[in-house]
């Protein structure tokens, strides 16, 4: 079978390796442009984009998927289309032009977080399970019936960062193995059930601490925006990003968003009891033990917000 296959991030490269592993013939991989990275703002390749220049593919780089676009996949007479997190919406009449449609492969439990960032909601949300999916791609976004799905428990401390990194393995040889079955004609397909709820792309304001919320839902929201955005708060004015809390288990309640040192630990105030600050990145600076930065800090208290 014949497979054109779109996706840009690490958590992409995963399925596209299993694929071009494959008997299945990859007759093209379509990712987003090269894009500016780091202080010297270097143009590099995306995460596939480089996985599939290693091994030789025919590689579309493009931020839209365009008339262009579509004529250049055209023109490799695909069966199937296979998207995973490519960052782009597949139309009309792109849509149509595999024999067999697109299917996408999606971290989350569908219905359950259609949209940009179903990893990070579901851990944001307090939820105890996520999973992966793949389903026909249709126009209505992440509606299409599903072929399999698969659950897992969401771990106490995982983060947006390590859970993705874990679904995009599992995820994949979902993904191969649905497409094994519609190229032996054996797939089936049922319509999505239960109560839809929406995943958003995280801005940095989701990533800005609230510290008068309770202690689990301050500490599900830096889970779930680690990585990126990265948790922040304010503190002497200054940025400080939160590289990595932890729960305190029973400490003495202190005001939300103060800090203190006790024994040898530094935790900060939320709406119940403190969570410790690990390790945190003052703006400019390294990212450090939360107690060496506490001792420049030279106070012995300090309120964030």
């Amino acid at each position: 079978m014949k497979i054109v296959f779109a996706g840009t991030p690490q958590a992409a490269v995963p399925s596209l390796a299993l694929l071009a592993d494959s008997p299945h013939d990859l007759v093209g991989v379509v990712t987003r442009a090269d894009a500016p990275l780091g202080r010297k703002r270097t143009l590099t390749p995306s995460p596939v984009g480089q996985a599939a220049t290693d091994r030789g593919l025919r590689l579309l780089k493009t931020n839209r998927l365009d008339d262009a676009a579509t004529a250049e996949i055209a023109d490799l007479a695909p069966d199937l289309g296979v998207i995973v997190a490519y960052g782009g919406l597949v139309r009309e009449p792109l849509l149509s032009v595999p024999r067999l449609g697109w299917i996408n492969l999606h971290f989350s439990l569908l219905p359950r977080w259609r949209g940009a960032a179903p990893v990070q909601r579901a851990l944001i949300a307090g939820d105890a399970r996520t999973g992966a999916a793949v389903f026909q791609l249709v126009p209505e976004l992440d509606a299409g019936a599903v072929f399999a799905q698969q659950s897992e428990p969401i771990g106490r401390h995982a983060t947006a960062g390590t859970l993705l990194a874990g679904l995009s393995e599992s995820g994949a040889q979902l993904l191969i193995g649905v497409i094994d079955d519609l190229a032996a004609g054996r797939a089936t397909a049922l319509a999505q059930a239960g109560e839809v709820t929406l995943a958003p792309k995280l801005t940095l304001d989701d990533a800005r601490i609230d510290w008068s919320a309770p202690a689990e839902t301050v500490y599900n929201r830096v889970r779930g925006v680690t990585p990126e955005p990265g948790a922040f708060t304010t503190v002497n004015d200054g940025r400080l990003k939160l590289l990595d809390v932890a729960p305190t288990h029973g400490a003495l309640p202190q005001p939300a968003g103060s800090i203190r040192e006790i024994d040898k630990k530094v935790l900060i105030g939320t709406g119940t009891e403190p969570l410790e600050l690990v390790t945190v990145q003052p703006a400019g600076k390294t990212a450090m033990k939360a107690a060496d930065w506490w001792r420049g800090v030279a106070a012995t208290e300090v309120v964030a917000s």
